[in-house]
């Protein structure tokens, strides 16, 4: 029997980590755009996880146009239906060709299911990929099983962790 939460199988990511997965998302993505040499028209961070990403794959790959499009469905631990608070502008966006979506994880594949609606030919790639959500994806770095909750560092204080199994007695 598991008496542990499902946020207890906890995946802790450290700030080297996300610098270390984000390059290797970028070297990933490098050359795949449909722009002269490979390029990306713009990079678009899925708000809040995927700005960190963002930043150091649009450092990475020399995109100096970034935005956000901000999808909330989360509260706390929570997940809800996802919405989109508030988008880039149109007229970069279009069909969504040439812009690399960057976010920091995909676990349902919902918030990814609402945004390439909006940009069908966009370009999709995350971190880390839960199985459920895979597939909406183009590009990740990591996958990670359904029932591990990922703590990144924007989310973490120092404190103590009781181990994983039993006690320090």
């Amino acid at each position: 029997m598991n008496d542990r939460l499902p946020h207890e199988k906890g995946f802790h990511v450290s700030w080297d980590q996300i610098h270390r997965d984000s390059r290797a998302l970028a070297w990933r993505l490098d050359h795949k755009g449909p722009g002269e040499d490979g390029a990306w028209k713009a990079i678009v961070a899925i708000t809040r996880g995927g700005m960190a990403p963002a930043m150091i794959v649009a450092r990475e790959l020399d995109v100096r146009t970034v935005d956000t499009i901000s999808v909330k469905s989360y509260a706390h631990q929570d997940q809800h239906e996802a919405e989109v608070l508030k988008k880039p502008d149109d007229a970069m966006m279009g069909d969504g060709t040439g812009i690399l979506v960057v976010d920091d994880l995909v676990d349902t594949g919902r918030t990814l299911e609402l945004v390439r609606k909006l940009y069908p030919k966009a370009h999709f790639a995350c971190i880390y990929a839960k199985p459920e959500g895979a597939k909406q994806t183009d590009d990740y770095v990591t996958t990670v099983s359904q029932d591990t909750w990922i703590f990144f560092p924007w989310d973490m204080a120092l404190q103590y962790a009781p181990p994983y199994r039993g006690t320090d007695a």
